[in-house]
């Protein structure tokens, strides 16, 4: 496109985003400052329309930006500025939230406030986890819990039966063996590890390790590697003109009531490096029922082996300047406190 008819085009993404109806060339004359007259513009217009960027759904009406132009409009914004206070409020208040749980629940709350979107944070561990400590609390009928903290701050609990007798110094006593050894080691290599020391002859003699290997093929550090996911402000899709009959709303609906579906969506659009922002049109590709809806987000790579997606959904006629503003300011708060 020359820089007229993007000029032009994205004039009517902005018009058709504030208004939701068809755009007419004698409307984007009256927001322009130069003297562009609307005939002119229409036959911009027309060929905007031949190259698949605008579609007439009436012969009598004005234009609508298609999933092409929206792209070509996001591509033109850049995150707004955020004063510096603003910034620190947001890191200060999860900044006061101690586990990954709650921060990754609290910013999806930031980001439907910040954009009356729908707001999307996601702690999704790797198999490179890393430990920080685990805990090790004897119970009765020779049962025991077992307590992995990994560096994200997320804490797994479970509880096991151990068989014959075991006290509270000899847990004691495995706890320090695996604190003091292996803390800072990602899960995956405390495995082949203990595995390798397993296998040695001198383990058979070792009574620490005797009740270790009891322990370990009970799961010890075997934790499930859960996503941590939370989304706010579906309600907010209601009263919007979505042009979708009822029982596409209600499948649109069903489809984000699914937490795997919601998942399948952050990793197949957010697989951009580390902190670059993504910005996906029409999401008719992941589910039929999201081909009016837009997703904005990114992946950031935090300490102790977790990625964390932060993103906002809405309708294709969102506030992307809003919502791209949130996504990249919300992120480095949440990247700021790693």
């Amino acid at each position: 496109m020359t820089s007229r008819e993007q000029d032009i085009l994205h004039s009517i993404v902005e018009s058709y985003i504030e208004n939701g109806e068809p755009v007419a060339s004698r409307t984007i004359s009256r927001r322009r400052r130069d003297d562009l007259s609307p005939a002119t513009i229409r036959n911009v217009m027309a060929d905007l329309c031949d190259e698949g960027y605008l579609a007439q759904p009436h012969t009598s009406a004005g234009r609508v930006p298609t999933e092409k132009a929206f792209r070509s409009y996001v591509q033109s914004l850049a995150p707004g500025r955020l004063l510096l206070a603003e910034l620190q409020r947001l890191r200060n208040e999860l900044s006061q939230l101690s586990t990954m749980e709650a921060r990754v629940e609290r910013s999806s709350h930031m980001l439907t406030e910040m954009t009356r979107s729908i707001g999307i944070t996601a702690a999704i561990p790797t198999s490179s986890q890393t430990l920080d400590q685990i805990e090790l609390i004897a119970l009765a009928d020779h049962r025991v819990l077992m307590i992995v903290v990994t560096r994200d701050r997320v804490v797994h609990n479970r509880v096991v039966s151990f068989g014959e007798p075991v006290s509270q110094d000899e847990l004691t006593s495995i706890r320090n063996y695996i604190n003091r050894n292996f803390t800072g080691w990602t899960l995956v290599d405390i495995h082949a590890d203990l595995k390798r020391r397993f296998d040695e002859q001198s383990a058979a003699y070792d009574a620490l390790l005797k009740k270790l290997t009891l322990l370990y093929a009970k799961g010890l550090l075997d934790i499930q590697l859960a996503p941590e996911l939370h989304m706010e402000g579906t309600s907010n899709l209601v009263g919007l003109d979505l042009h979708l009959t009822r029982e596409k709303l209600r499948d649109l609906f069903q489809t984000l009531e699914e937490k795997k579906r919601i998942l399948e969506l952050l990793d197949r659009f957010l697989e951009q490096p580390d902190g670059e922002l993504a910005v996906q049109v029409g999401l008719a590709d992941a589910h039929p029922s999201l081909g009016q809806l837009s997703l904005i987000g990114v992946s950031i790579p935090l300490a102790g082996g977790v990625f964390a997606k932060i993103a906002v959904l809405g309708p294709m006629r969102m506030n992307y300047g809003k919502a791209i503003s949130a996504v990249h300011h919300v992120g480095q708060a949440f990247r700021g406190l790693m």
